[in-house]
């Protein structure tokens, strides 16, 4: 299972890298950007599909999304300098605790 686990990591991780290759491919335009775009997306959901045979769709999507999302706003603020205000800083912090309440509720997941 903890295996699964960094699956799951890794791919969530993949998300914001993903994002950021697509943002520099100028809508696809720059082909080397491009298609690092598409061979990080389908590394991130290939490694998805290996969590899910161990966690199940709902759990692994909500991990994998929520992994994604915060990771890609903090590089938004990070690199691009988006806002980082407190009700930003709070929503995305009420994202990881839905992610922790998913798994729990999820039969303990995050338990392992």
């Amino acid at each position: 299972m903890e295996i699964a686990w960094a699956y799951l990591l890794i791919a969530g991780l993949l998300e914001p890298c993903w994002v950021i290759t697509m943002e520099r491919s100028d809508r696809f335009r720059r082909i080397p950007w491009a298609a690092a775009t598409v061979a990080i997306m389908a590394a991130s959901l290939y490694l998805l599909s290996l969590a899910m045979a161990v966690f199940g769709p709902g759990t692994s999507y909500a991990v994998w999304t929520g992994i994604g999302a915060v990771c890609t706003v903090a590089l938004g603020i990070v690199v691009y300098d988006e806002p980082a205000t407190i009700r930003r800083v709070f929503f995305i912090f009420l994202i990881v605790v839905g992610i922790v309440g998913v798994n729990l509720a999820s039969g303990g997941a995050i338990d392992g």
